[in-house]
């Protein structure tokens, strides 16, 4: 083996994850992976994203897929490196984004004998992959290349097949690992015609067709997260005709039209409501709601609850769905026009219009974590992406966000849930919006988690619009119990921090504004997004007085559900 043949087997390579739709890729700076990353950068169908942080690679690669719904692949050289795509990886296998994860490696006969930046990468990321192999590059005979090319279709497949997510192949590569003469000029027979991929997939129809019984009388829906935003706009409207609430967590794309209750967070926690309102069918959808008051009601009904997923997932903590099945919901109920209870939809309908004037009420012009939420969701264009960092921020937006007819397109990292990559994962996301702009709204620890994401912007020439709540620590722990535990509080678990991110800003190249008002949020927001460069723009808070701000709004929101 030469390194023109290991050369060869990778362009070939390459050439397949274009054919088959591959559009972007990341790469980190090392010298095992030197083959493979210029591979990559040298096949002009892929655009290959630069970055100098393998973590921030990998998260940048997981939000470019997570927007796009295609494959990206993220590669990095051997040893810890590898290592530092792990949370990226999970993330990726429970938010179902499908990655392709190529780490280089040293060949075997440098393993476990004190080679240096060498670890042990056969299965690193252990179930978090749909799919792990070891590539030999060897001789890059016909027989070699026409592998090389069904592997890579393979490996696009699976990771884009239901339900989506990361495969993994490690290329034990020798040196030399560059060339000493340029490459020659493709000549090998071994692609498809018309450039075709040497593999094509047809992932089929499962689920049940049309037919049976349809639900009637008292049904609610529940939408999660769904990758797929036509058929949100289709259960949206599909609830409208069918006057059905349609209780759609933001991230479901589906909180749109009237029969989008967007409220329910806050009437849920109405024991006296939830009651009053048990539904005799509920038909639940994609991921599961971030919701505590609705897990706990959906989970204490004894009705007959189904779950749709595509992709068979298992979103059922609690026990309580009794069918489940394994396509889309126009699978099952289609056009159809089910026969419901007018009156029980209008009973949704009126308490969520009253708690929508509370919450109003309550905010007043102040400007708060949840009136910068509430205010992105009804400012944003509807070709805008929204997203959200986990832990308080997207709380806020399922609990503030409206319903609107053509609202932007809202994104998490809500597989595992963690904050971690948040930044980079919104230039990812950035990098694979086609057109309209990108928003980030962030907190100061998940931002601090994740600052040398910034570094994307000015590297990248990317722009972002980054709304960061400033309340100088994990505001989200107020809400818990361990608040009380005043002796380590404060420290141990709110960790304030006192960084001034303005210095940050000017570090990484980007433009700072602070916002003291929603008049100056608005328009700090869309002068950013107008113009071409990444802005963070702060809005500092106080975690107490944020605290007693949400308990003034539940408050609000249960006197408007019973008023006297």
């Amino acid at each position: 083996m030469t390194a023109t043949d290991t050369y060869l087997l990778l362009r070939a390579f390459c050439d397949e994850l274009a054919r088959c739709g591959m559009e972007h890729a990341c790469t980190a700076p090392g010298s095992r992976c030197t083959p493979i990353v210029l591979s990559l950068v040298r096949e002009e169908r892929i655009r290959s994203w630069s970055h100098i942080d393998e973590r921030c690679a990998g998260f940048f690669a997981l939000g470019a897929g997570k927007h796009s719904g295609r494959p990206v692949a993220v590669t990095c050289t051997s040893g810890t490196a590898a290592a530092n795509l792990a949370p990226a990886v999970i993330e990726a296998r429970h938010a179902r984004v499908p990655l392709i994860v190529l780490t280089a490696d040293r060949p075997p006969e440098l393993r476990e004998v004190g080679a240096g930046q060498t670890i042990d990468q056969l299965k690193l990321y252990g179930d978090a992959v749909k799919w792990f192999f070891e590539v030999g590059v060897d001789e890059a005979t016909p027989a070699a290349l026409r592998f090389i090319r069904t592997l890579a279709c393979r490996a696009y497949w699976t990771a884009v097949a239901g339900p989506p997510g990361p495969v993994h192949l490690n290329f034990p590569l020798r040196e030399p690992l560059v060339l000493d003469r340029p490459l020659p000029l493709p000549d090998d027979d071994t692609g498809r015609a018309g450039a075709r991929p040497y593999v094509t997939c047809d992932p089929g129809v499962s689920g049940a067709p049309a037919g049976g019984t349809p639900p009637s009388g008292r049904i609610v829906i529940v939408a999660g997260s769904d990758r797929d935003p036509a058929a949100a706009q289709e259960l949206a409207g599909f609830a409208a005709r069918n006057r059905i609430p349609l209780l759609a967590d933001p991230l479901s794309g589906a909180r749109r039209g009237e029969a989008a209750i967007a409220h329910y967070d806050l009437l849920l926690r109405d024991a006296e409501f939830g009651a009053a309102h048990r539904p005799e069918f509920v038909i639940r959808t994609g991921d599961l709601p971030t919701s505590k008051p609705l897990r706990a009601w959906l989970a204490g009904l004894e009705t007959a609850q189904i779950a749709f997923d595509p992709d068979g997932a298992w979103q059922d903590p609690d026990a309580v769905v009794g069918m489940r099945i394994k396509a889309p919901y126009r699978a099952l109920l289609g056009d159809r026009v089910l026969d419901t209870d007018g009156d029980w939809f209008a009973s949704w309908r009126a308490a969520d219009d009253a708690v929508a004037g509370a919450i109003e009420r309550t905010l007043g012009d102040e400007l708060s974590e949840p009136m910068a939420a509430r205010r992105l969701g009804e400012w944003l264009p509807p070709d805008a992406t929204l997203f959200v960092a986990s832990s308080m921020p997207i709380r806020d937006v399922e609990e503030f966000v409206a319903g609107r007819r053509d609202g932007p397109r809202i994104i998490s990292n809500r597989g595992a849930n963690g904050i971690d990559g948040t930044v980079s994962s919104a230039f990812g996301a950035r990098a694979a919006a086609d057109e309209g702009p990108v928003v980030l709204l962030i907190g100061d620890v998940a931002l601090a988690h994740d600052i040398g994401g910034l570094l994307a912007a000015s590297r990248l020439g990317l722009a972002l619009t980054i709304v960061l709540l400033n309340n100088d620590g994990g505001g989200i722990f107020h809400f818990l119990p361990v608040a009380g535990e005043t002796d380590a509080f404060e420290e141990h678990v709110a960790t304030p921090h006192g960084l001034d991110f303005s210095k940050a800003a000017a570090l990484y190249g980007c433009g700072f504004e602070r916002a003291h008002t929603v008049a100056e949020l608005r328009a700090a927001v869309e002068a950013s997004i107008a113009g071409d460069g990444t802005t963070i723009i702060e809005v500092r808070t106080d975690r107490e007085e944020n605290l007693a701000l949400h308990r003034r709004v539940a408050e609000a929101a249960l006197a408007a559900r019973r008023p006297e």
